[in-house]
């Protein structure tokens, strides 16, 4: 996930975000996405498989969005060229709303790395990425 991490986080932004996804405050999981090799054959088997039309964003031209209504959990398939089931497959995000920065702060300590700093996405919230204690890849996710 590419996002703009210049931007600053704001109580206006916060709340507005807040306001539109309630629900997924209380959620463990609030995101995943699912690394293709073959983006278009991917987007292709999902929609065949589970009779859905995966929606695609000029914002976001690499991403093919699972349909969703919030607060219930969405998703995406994305490009990732040399993903492999061992060492890419999906990502899921945990939610960390209200905690993001402390629990980032905690990862190193923790046996763990962090491998995106956190981004601010518009209309989803503040997103990170770290390797666990075991070697894999969670993300992270908070409205606020």
């Amino acid at each position: 996930m590419t996002a703009t991490a210049t931007q600053p986080e704001t109580a206006a932004a916060s709340k507005s975000e807040a306001a539109s996804v309630p629900a997924a405050r209380n959620a463990v999981i609030t995101w995943f996405e699912i690394l293709a090799a073959d983006f278009e054959r991917a987007v292709r088997f999902y929609e065949a498989t589970f009779g859905v039309e995966l929606r695609r964003d000029p914002a976001w031209p690499n991403m093919a969005f699972f349909p969703f209504q919030p607060p219930t959990v969405g998703g995406a398939i994305v490009p990732a060229k040399d993903a492999g089931p061992a060492d890419g497959g999906v990502t899921i995000y945990l939610n960390c709303d209200g905690k993001l920065d402390d629990v980032l702060e905690r990862v190193p300590n923790s046996g763990g790395a962090i491998l995106e700093a956190k981004n601010h996405i518009p209309n989803v919230g503040w997103v990170a990425q770290i390797r666990d204690s075991e070697g894999n890849r969670v993300g992270l996710h908070a409205i606020m």
